[in-house]
């Protein structure tokens, strides 16, 4: 069961690094292409492993997965930042969570073979649907669902895609070869990246930008702080994969909406300068029920 602390471990990782993308989107680097294209780029660095045992691919099958599994994942991201950028983390994350949980359910359920027990499908149905009650959102621009969850949703395809094709190469090679190709993988969207207009524009310093340079004195600090969130929370939910089901942990990421949610709400009341959500006491009721049926559907995972 070690699986499971780790997946909270990493799931409360991710809940804090939402909550700072959401910041960098809004205060900082407020182009999703540019900042996707920083959160990829660098992941070719997980190739420094190398000298640590990583072991060479022995198909071009396996090559082919690495390279899916990476490139997925890539565009998973840009497309969840785009999806956020639109809307209210607390609302998009976890409708972007839901379609994760599902897509992994079935993919892993037609590839890989996975199967749970009726307890165990009854968890993820539950906590399925309280990631979906998380969604609803009203906010400043917007009541009920709007195109940032088309976004979302599509993201969620993607990272369903990746989840499930890292999964087999856990299975067939050592965690720590599985997970550098993989992830090195996602470097090549930030190379494709390297084509969008906003991302090599990014590299040229306006003149009417110099002003606001006191502003940003915190942004890249920010910036390489919520990566290196990421990035261990990435490790510890990929591991958990690696020696449990996919699927399970993948319907675990309802714990982290419920921590997001409650940062957010913090953070709104007590730093509204750094972070700001729209909440009324409907929302808050709903995000109790949530919240419950988050630690239902979480125990029933283990029993």
């Amino acid at each position: 069961m070690l699986w499971f602390p780790l997946a909270l471990l990493g799931y409360f990782l991710l809940a804090i690094a939402f909550i700072l993308d959401k910041f960098i989107l809004t205060k900082s680097v407020r182009e999703p292409a540019v900042y996707a294209f920083y959160s990829t780029i660098f992941l070719f660095g997980v190739l420094l492993a190398w000298p640590f045992g990583v072991e060479l691919l022995a198909t071009g099958f396996d090559w082919a997965m690495a390279v899916f599994s990476g490139v997925t994942f890539g565009f998973a991201l840009w497309t969840l930042y785009i999806a956020v950028k639109g809307g209210e983390a607390t609302h998009v994350n976890p409708f972007n969570g839901a379609i994760v949980t599902a897509a992994t359910f079935v993919l892993s359920s037609a590839f890989l073979a996975e199967s749970l027990t009726e307890l165990q499908i009854a968890g993820v149905v539950i906590l399925l649907f309280a990631s979906v009650l998380l969604m609803f959102e009203k906010s400043f621009s917007h009541s009920g669902f709007h195109i940032g969850f088309l976004w979302a949703a599509l993201s969620g395809v993607l990272f369903a895609m990746s989840h499930v094709s890292a999964k087999y190469l856990y299975e067939v090679y050592s965690f720590l070869t599985g997970f550098v190709w993989s992830r090195a993988a996602i470097g090549l969207v930030g190379l494709f990246l390297l084509a969008h207009p906003a991302v090599w524009r990014s590299f040229k310093r306006k003149k009417d930008e110099e002003p606001r340079a006191s502003a940003k004195r915190y942004a890249v600090p920010i910036v390489v702080a919520n990566k290196a969130l990421g990035l261990a929370a990435v490790i510890l939910v990929q591991y958990a994969a690696a020696i449990g089901f996919v699927t399970l942990v993948v319907a675990l990421s309802g714990i982290q909406y419920v921590l997001m949610f409650v940062l957010a709400y913090v953070l709104t009341k007590t730093a509204p300068k750094f972070f700001q959500e729209y909440f009324t006491k409907r929302e808050l009721a709903v995000q109790v029920v949530a919240i419950l049926l988050v630690a239902i559907g979480s125990a029933m995972l283990v029993l």
